[in-house]
């Protein structure tokens, strides 16, 4: 069931660009964020835990809490074309484990093409409160909650799980079992755990990765902090998007060698075969409730800073259903986990997981980011992060391991992924 105050209303405020700008500094620093290009989503405080029982697996939980957003009502007059409650989250990896949704008291949301709006939820003085604290600047719950002025960690020490020898055998147990015929892929994860002298600073870390990776989604969920390249689903009425990635290639830095590298990835069976079998995962769990799916014939090439991808954008419609369409959650249902972040056959992928990864992968690969009252959405597949607590930060990167993967080269991959945060938390 779903905790949350009763009658809770809410409320709009508009947002000056000076405003925006010391609320998001403040998110940065202890609030929740999710920001990528075109859209910035800040949270603060709690008006309402909306839980998940069951996790993804009960599509009782997962209707029960849109429809505590839902009766979210208006402080004042019928709802607006403006923002609607959201609630955002950062779902375990496995699809089975209670979850937990928050709706913060205070909401900005900031896309492109529109005005920047703070958006307050709470019991109806609560409102009022928060739009008087509004007017007469930022509410207490932003400006009391800073890091304060304490100095960044300047102190590093890396420790990984298990030594690398460890990683290559279970590599070579995972070929042994794809060469039973059991197994076709299965994704196997390396954590790696940094320890500094002093806590890690949210604001930094997210400062970071967005200079460092400007093409990727930013997150920070209640000490679950990355950036992800990989859409895992994006809703926005009928419309719906994912954009799947496997296939992987380094890069140098040169563009010559990075376009020969590229070339080299398109043209590899192995790469394609293994991102066309996510395409096809994610298309066919789609099927049931699309009207009209575009699924590219050919992948195209993303770019990050140190690594290359085979990508592909599907797009489509979907079908209406008693009157409205499935929720952003109800799509993550369906997806999640992906052979991306797991193996195919999926559910064999994740029993031999269970049994032989022995990691916890917690939030990790797991759906992270936000429903709104109109079941619109947009969720990312949480990698290129990590757990953040004090003075410690678990690192965590996969690879897909098939027929023909070199063992060395699947150890190198981990290592490139996993740069990908630790370029940002580790600052000599």
């Amino acid at each position: 069931m779903s905790r949350r105050a009763p009658r809770l209303c809410y409320a709009t405020y508009p947002i000056e660009a000076g405003a925006l700008a010391r609320l998001r500094r403040h998110a940065h620093e202890t609030g929740r964020v999710i920001e990528r290009d075109g859209l910035m989503v800040l949270g603060f405080g709690t008006a309402a835990a909306l839980e998940l029982a069951g996790g993804l697996t009960d599509p009782s939980s997962l209707a029960r809490a849109l429809a505590a957003l839902r009766a979210i009502s208006p402080a004042a007059g019928p709802p607006s074309p403006a923002p609607v409650p959201l609630a955002l989250g950062a779902l375990r990896f496995d699809r089975r484990a209670d979850a937990e949704l928050v709706v913060p008291e205070l909401t900005v949301i900031a896309a492109a093409g529109h005005s920047p709006t703070a958006l307050v939820v709470g019991s109806p003085d609560r409102v009022d409160e928060l739009l008087a604290e509004m007017s007469a600047g930022l509410p207490e719950m932003v400006t009391s909650t800073h890091e304060g002025t304490s100095a960044p960690p300047d102190e590093f020490r890396l420790a990984s799980a298990r030594p690398h020898q460890d990683f290559l055998n279970r590599v070579g147990a995972a070929l042994a079992e794809i060469a039973s015929g059991r197994l076709d892929k299965v994704v196997l994860a390396r954590e790696v755990t940094v320890h500094a002298n002093r806590p890690f600073r949210q604001a930094d870390l997210l400062g970071r990765l967005r200079a460092l990776h400007p093409s990727c989604a930013a997150f920070a969920i209640d000490g679950f902090i990355g950036a992800t390249p990989e859409l895992l689903i994006r809703r926005n009425g009928a419309r719906v998007a994912s954009q799947p990635l496997a296939g992987t290639a380094a890069r140098s830095g040169d563009p010559d060698a990075d376009r020969r590298a590229e070339a080299t990835l398109l043209a590899s069976a192995k790469e394609r075969s293994e991102h066309r079998v996510v395409v096809d995962a994610i298309a066919s769990a789609l099927a049931p409730v699309v009207e009209r799916l575009d699924v590219p014939d050919e992948p195209a090439i993303l770019e990050l800073r140190n690594v290359s991808h085979l990508s592909t954008l599907v797009t489509g419609a979907l079908a209406e259903r008693d009157g409205d369409y499935p929720s952003v959650l109800e799509l993550v249902a369906l997806l999640h986990p992906t052979p991306a972040v797991a193996g195919t056959p999926v559910d064999l992928a994740l029993d031999y997981l269970a049994k032989l990864e022995e990691i916890d992968r917690d939030r990790y690969a797991g759906p992270v980011g936000w429903i709104d009252a109109r079941g619109d959405g947009e969720w990312y597949l949480g990698i290129r992060s990590a757990i953040v607590a004090g003075c410690s930060a678990r690192l965590f990167a996969g690879v897909g391991i098939v027929a023909d993967s070199d063992p060395a080269a699947e150890l190198a991959e981990t290592q490139l992924k996993l740069q990908a945060f630790l370029a940002a938390a580790v600052r000599p």
